[in-house]
């Protein structure tokens, strides 16, 4: 059944593009202000844009602790946007800073924080693991999959791709063989700059603007501006890229949901930065 949805998927794409239907480019701002006298909140973003994956924002503050459960046959991806705090999970504790990842992995609770005098910002992306993931998850190293992952964006692994320029410094923030059919990085660069226009009928990907970002987006005929704090979706299939001008800067994450693990091959397109 999977497989002849993907199916389904990746033909209306394709016919879109052939009869040269326009395919609009969806964005949503998050809220990075919370109303007086709020310490939480809490909005899905993009609802069912992409099938089997939902994204929250979620803020808090003050002593506001977030607890978050992973439901059996889910796995939760944090971005840590704005703000500073803590998250604890198996008596270990965590100190989170703006742009961090943090992948629960098989940790079942986890316990989120915001810091003193502080308002925390971050995605929650869960994603429905199909029952061909469950298999694929018992094939991945155990230390993938058992404990929490958590790391600084600027900690992450750099690479190089024939559709950017040698001005960008992109960063693979959550590798695959973590989740099944997940990877995200960052993009970063100053304008005048741009991302080669290409597609990848594979995968859904979404973009999420950080801080500073002001670009411009394209997919086939459409355009839409991505402006910080914003989560845009990528059209399946579609001919995509981005700009971005003189004086403005670029710097997003990208966040691939392949379609089967097959698919996982375009990262292969991704050239590793070997460090000295």
């Amino acid at each position: 059944m999977k497989a002849r949805l993907n199916l389904i998927a990746i033909s209306v794409a394709l016919l879109s593009s052939v009869l040269g239907v326009a395919q609009e480019i969806q964005v949503e701002n998050l809220s990075t202000k919370l109303a007086p006298n709020t310490k939480q909140y809490s909005k899905t973003i993009l609802e069912n844009e992409i099938g089997g994956v939902e994204v929250t924002q979620i803020s808090i503050t003050g002593n506001a602790i977030k607890k978050e459960i992973q439901d059996d046959g889910y796995r939760n991806v944090y971005l840590f946007v704005k703000g500073h705090g803590t998250v604890t999970a198996n008596k270990e504790k965590f100190d989170i800073v703006p742009e961090t990842v943090l992948v629960q992995n098989a940790i079942k609770n986890v316990a989120i924080k915001a810091g003193q005098s502080d308002t925390l910002h971050f995605l929650k992306i869960s994603s429905k693991l199909t029952e061909q993931d469950k298999l694929d998850l018992k094939t991945f190293p155990k230390e993938n999959t058992q404990k929490i992952y958590f790391k600084k964006f600027t900690d992450c692994e750099a690479y190089t791709e024939p559709i950017k320029s040698p001005n960008t410094v992109s960063r693979t923030i959550f590798p695959n063989k973590y989740i099944p059919r997940i990877a995200m990085g960052t993009v970063q660069a100053s304008g005048p700059d741009k991302v080669d226009p290409h597609e990848h009928a594979m995968l859904e990907q979404l973009f999420l603007g950080l801080a500073g970002n002001d670009i411009t987006v394209s997919a086939d005929d459409a355009k839409a501006n991505l402006p910080e704090y914003s989560l845009l979706h990528i059209p399946l299939g579609s001919s995509h890229g981005v700009k971005v001008d003189q004086g403005k800067e670029m710097y997003y994450i990208w966040m691939d949901f392949f379609l089967d693990k097959k698919g996982e091959e375009w990262l292969k397109t991704h050239n590793t930065i070997k460090k000295p």
